[in-house]
C-alpha cells in the first residue's frame, strides 16, 4: 500500500482525493438544490404543526438539519418529495409528542447553509391561517393526512409516506372532511 505514494502513483492519490472531496461537494449542492425545490412543503408541515412564527422557524429548521442527516441514506427508491415528507412529518410529529415548546438541536457539522426561508405574501398567509387554525383542532395523523391530500399526493403516496394503507386512509380522509366541516361551520358562526 504504501508504493502508491511514490512516483506517479502519488498524482492518482491526489485525484482520487480531489474526485472524493467534489463528489462530497456535489452531494451537498444537490441537497441544497432538491430542498430549495421543495422548501415550499416544508412550510407546510410547518405551518400545519405550529402556531407562532418562531415554532415555525425552529421546526423548519430542524426538518433541515434531520433530512441532511438522513441524506447519506436517500437510495432514490421514492420520490425526493415522498422522502422529504416523510422526514419532515416525523419531525413535526415526533417534535409535537415531545410537548416542547422550543425545539432544541445541536447542528451538525458542515450543515448547507444556503438554504433560505421563503416569505407568504401577506393575504395568503391570512387565507392559510383560517384554514390552519381549523386545521390545528384534528389530531397529529390526521393533519399530516390533510396536507397531503391538499397536495394532490395520490394515496399510493401518502401510504407510502405515512404508513397506513390505502383503505384506512380513504376512511380516515372522510372522517376528517366531516370534521373540518363541522369545524368551520363553528368558526364562521362564532361558536366555540
Amino acid at each position: 500500500m504504501d508504493v502508491i505514494f511514490y512516483g506517479t502513483h502519488r498524482h492518482t492519490l491526489y485525484l482520487l482525493a480531489k474526485t472524493t472531496y467534489l463528489q462530497a461537494n456535489l452531494k451537498q449542492e444537490d441537497f441544497v438544490s432538491l430542498v430549495s425545490q421543495h422548501k415550499a412543503m416544508i412550510y407546510k408541515v410547518c405551518n400545519m404543526y405550529c402556531s407562532s412564527e418562531h415554532d415555525k422557524q425552529d421546526l423548519f429548521q430542524e426538518i433541515v438539519i434531520q433530512l441532511w442527516g438522513a441524506y447519506p441514506r436517500f437510495r432514490g427508491d421514492s420520490k425526493f418529495s415522498t422522502w422529504l415528507y416523510r422526514i419532515a412529518l416525523n419531525t413535526a410529529i415526533s417534535d409535537l409528542r415531545k410537548k416542547k415548546k422550543h425545539i432544541h438541536s445541536v447542528e451538525p457539522e458542515k450543515l448547507p447553509t444556503e438554504i433560505q426561508d421563503i416569505q407568504y405574501s401577506k393575504d395568503k398567509e391570512e387565507k392559510l391561517q383560517q384554514l390552519y387554525r381549523a386545521i390545528s383542532h384534528l389530531t397529529e395523523i390526521e393533519r399530516a393526512i390533510v396536507m397531503l391530500y391538499l397536495e394532490d399526493r395520490s394515496y399510493d403516496e401518502m401510504e407510502d409516506i405515512l404508513g397506513i394503507n390505502q383503505n384506512n386512509l380513504r376512511v380516515k380522509m372522510n372522517r376528517i372532511k366531516e370534521k373540518l366541516r363541522k369545524l368551520t361551520k363553528t368558526v364562521e358562526h362564532g361558536i366555540g
